[in-house]
């Protein structure tokens, strides 16, 4: 199998974070929604295997269009892209929404300690 190029990987990351809300709020099929959840989450891993160029690759979806892929970005990219992930829950966090709710957590998370996505 030939090996993903970050560019590739940040596609597929793309991919399955819109599936995912999908199959979840429009489908109501959470178990399709999941495996969406653990692709996204097997391409972070494998951008997270490739250091910081990994990360730095991931980083351009803090300009998305789409504010679920923003601030799933954003989510991951706390600890290596502090204030400008910040920023971007911060201002996905005034969606009364529920996307709105999930950035909020997010920075509570953050804010207390407990956020683990990407470990030093």
């Amino acid at each position: 199998m030939r090996k993903q190029t970050s560019e590739q990987l940040v596609a597929e990351f793309v991919e399955h974070v819109i599936a995912d809300r999908k199959a979840m709020w429009e489908e109501n099929d959470p178990v399709k929604a999941n495996q969406h959840v653990r692709a996204y989450l097997r391409a972070f891993d494998k951008l997270r295997a490739l250091g910081d160029p990994g990360r730095e690759a991931l980083a351009v979806l803090l300009d998305h269009s789409d504010d679920n892929v923003r601030s799933m970005a954003a989510a991951f990219l706390l600890r290596y892209k502090t204030e400008e992930a910040m920023a971007v829950l911060r201002e996905v966090s005034e969606d009364p929404g529920i996307l709105g709710f999930e950035a909020q957590q997010c920075l509570k998370r953050w804010e207390e300690g407990s956020w683990q996505l990407d470990p030093a």
